[in-house]
């Protein structure tokens, strides 16, 4: 399998996300890439959550990016606290129409749209602890690894969800 069809095959699209949200990673996962993180979307984490975007900077920073795509998505949601555990910085991403105001300022803030994003606001750091750090490295490492396989051997038995 040649490189540019493994390409044509990824995709955030795994049939949870509305259009809407899916613009959102996708700007957003390209800002990420500039910045030269790694990205994986739809990612388990050890607390039992599902972050939508994890980002691996080149230093071993861990930043965890929360996609709302309307009011209603915010409001609906208030587990967005606990991924503070499994990141050392926390952002949002949003699109140009949600108002920017409802977002708490103690987190980062993102505009995006399906071409691309920027900070709007920085996200505070609060580091991991060691532990915490190499789990999350381990975590990223494998479900990567794991989401490549997959896409080379679809017709694979499926391994355990991390």
């Amino acid at each position: 399998m040649s490189v540019e069809s493994i390409r044509s095959e990824i995709s955030f699209v795994d049939g949870r996300q509305s259009p809407t949200a899916f613009a959102i990673a996708r700007g957003t996962a390209r800002l990420l890439r500039s910045l030269a993180f790694s990205c994986i979307a739809e990612m388990p984490l050890a607390s039992g959550r599902r972050a939508d975007l994890v980002a691996l900077g080149p230093d071993g920073e861990f930043w965890i990016v929360e996609i709302k795509s309307s009011i209603e998505d915010f409001r609906a949601d208030r587990k967005w606290p606990e991924y503070r555990w499994h990141c050392d910085r926390l952002f949002f991403a949003t699109a140009p129409h949600v108002p920017l105001g409802i977002f708490p300022e103690d987190a980062g803030l993102i505009l995006a749209d399906g071409y691309g994003a920027q900070i709007v606001r920085e996200a505070p750091e609060h580091r991991l602890a060691g532990a915490t750090r190499r789990s999350m490295l381990l975590r990223f490492g494998r479900m990567a690894a794991q989401r490549l396989q997959d896409l080379t051997d679809p017709a694979a038995p499926a391994s355990a969800e991390f």
